[in-house]
């Protein structure tokens, strides 16, 4: 098993790291069950930089001894209104307008996570959730995953996640372990 470090990060820090950003986002989300084209990881790039200027930003990364990175995890407060760009459209239809503002809005979004084909099954992926959402307000975080089979939702669900959506529809939209809407129906 390889060691790692995981480790929050301010945004430039993760930037300047783009090529390796790059190629783990493209190892990670070019096989199954997204098979995203390497343009993608590009795209993401792109995004990363828009992200970052974001007040809430916050990034980890895990890194092997020799400073390469294995994978890395950005979320920051969702704003209200509810964002209407991206999949955003179709969490709001899957929740309705009151549980969409009460249980997103203010709430710390996990926008990715990934960690390189090779070095997953090793906590790494555990680490980065949890340091991107360890200091979460009132333990309100959220994320959207695909329940497609052979998907990330099971590791999502053995980390405590839950799922908020009527679990028909993918994507899945999940609820972080300690949100206080979970006690709810």
């Amino acid at each position: 098993m390889t060691p790692h470090q995981v480790r929050l990060l301010p945004p430039g820090e993760l930037l300047d790291a783009a090529a390796q950003v790059r190629a783990v986002y493209a190892a990670a989300f070019g096989g199954p069950p997204w098979h995203e084209p390497a343009q993608r990881a590009d795209a993401y790039l792109e995004r990363l930089a828009q992200d970052a200027l974001r007040p809430s930003f916050t990034a980890a990364a895990a890194t092997s001894p020799d400073g390469r990175l294995l994978g890395f995890a950005t979320a920051w407060t969702t704003p209200d209104p509810f964002p209407d760009d991206r999949c955003h459209p179709r969490v709001a239809a899957a929740l309705g307008p009151d549980r969409t503002r009460g249980w997103l809005c203010g709430a710390r979004v996990v926008d990715e996570l990934a960690v390189r084909p090779g070095h997953t099954g090793r906590g790494i992926g555990a680490a980065l959730l949890a340091a991107v959402t360890a200091d979460a307000v009132d333990g309100r975080c959220w994320l959207l995953t695909t329940g497609a089979p052979g998907g990330p939702l099971d590791f999502y669900l053995h980390q405590g996640w839950h799922r908020a959506d009527p679990g028909t529809d993918d994507p899945a939209v999940l609820l972080g372990p300690r949100h206080p809407a979970r006690a709810r129906p």
